[in-house]
């Protein structure tokens, strides 16, 4: 039985860094990061970027790599996206459902004020940015938008919330826990 990790959260509140810890510690998971897929884009195909709506050229070449990981390899695979769109993330989860994953979703439930602080600490690259987008404290402020579009309970197989760093290790240990026994 293979698993589906889905990370849910706002801009800077650990969803890579936690995906990364969760792939070192599995080796046999892998990290599939839309984050990447808009580097990459709009370092060497700008030209095709939308400036407004919909970015279906990342959504598109994201789903490509989703689509060869789960097709094509026996990986494990978490997607350390925000997924806070409720629609689409049932999307997801039906898919790896008809697929026979397990599901699971951590929730990153990670106060703004602390959000706001380690984006003013941050050298984070914005090479992700479309044009519209200026500045992560926008990117977060837009992200408020999906307030009350979290995660609850049945709506994935696993549910696991994450309020500061110390939770962590904690999720990371249930995930494992998760794992041996679908095994």
């Amino acid at each position: 039985m293979r698993l589906a990790v889905l990370t849910v959260g706002k801009t800077h509140s650990g969803k890579t860094t936690f995906a990364r810890t969760l792939e070192r510690e599995l080796p046999d998971f892998i990290v599939l990061d839309q984050d990447l897929q808009a580097e990459f884009i709009n370092t060497h195909y700008r030209k095709l970027v939308p400036e407004k709506g919909p970015n279906t050229f990342k959504m598109a070449l994201s789903q490509t790599i989703l689509n060869h990981a789960v097709e094509h390899t026996g990986h494990h695979i978490i997607l350390s996206n925000s997924n806070l769109d409720r629609d689409g993330r049932r999307g997801l989860l039906s898919r790896f459902g008809q697929k026979g994953f397990k599901t699971i979703l951590v929730d990153f439930q990670i106060p703004d004020s602390v959000l706001f602080k380690r984006i003013g600490e941050s050298g984070r690259s914005t090479t992700i940015f479309r044009t519209t987008t200026t500045s992560y404290e926008e990117v977060l402020q837009r992200q408020n938008g999906y307030h009350g579009n979290g995660p609850s309970e049945g709506e994935a197989d696993h549910l696991l919330t994450i309020r500061s760093e110390e939770d962590v290790i904690r999720i990371i240990d249930a995930i494992k826990k998760i794992k041996s026994i679908e095994e």
